[in-house]
């Protein structure tokens, strides 16, 4: 729907008819003046998600990325499967922490039931600089099944050759 087809956000301010008991004028002025910025809010956000749709392709990803997976190294691109869309969550659990993040593990954990349907539409993988091991013994103390995880290994080897130079 474009812009021009739309009511105008005061005709549908003024037209709400949700009204709280016992309501004051200037509650009911403050409401109308509020719905109508809620209002103009939302087109402005539908602006700009219609402005993102329309960007044309980014730069191409040149190098060549591996990751340690649990079956073994993985290219950048294989982690797509046959999904054209790829969600890629960074696991705070990097090698110098004791702990993974528990803000991390907590919003992963609420994945699991979830991933079988999220990926029916995209590749959904999480990664982590820890070695895969380290990463495994974790997905497995949480009875995590349907985590795909992942060591980013390049990034830890890239470090390590910049910190011994």
């Amino acid at each position: 729907m474009t812009g021009s087809m739309l009511k105008p956000a005061i005709e549908l301010a003024h037209a709400s008819r949700v009204h709280h008991p016992n309501e004051s004028a200037q509650y009911r002025r403050a409401r109308e003046a509020l719905l109508l910025e809620e209002i103009e809010l939302r087109r402005h956000i539908e602006r700009v998600a219609a402005q993102r749709r329309e960007l044309p392709p980014g730069g191409a990803v040149t190098k060549g990325y591996v990751f340690d997976g649990e079956g073994g190294k993985v290219a950048f691109a294989d982690l797509f499967g046959d999904k054209q869309t790829l969600v890629v969550y960074s696991y705070m659990f990097g090698s110098q922490r004791e702990k993974p993040c528990p803000m991390c593990t907590s919003f992963m954990g609420t994945w699991e039931a979830k991933l079988p349907d999220v990926e029916r539409r995209v590749a959904f993988v999480f990664v982590a600089r820890s070695p895969i091991e380290r990463l495994v013994a974790a997905k497995k103390a949480r009875g995590w099944t349907q985590h795909k995880i992942y060591s980013d290994f390049s990034l830890r080897a890239a470090a390590r050759i910049g910190t011994q130079a």
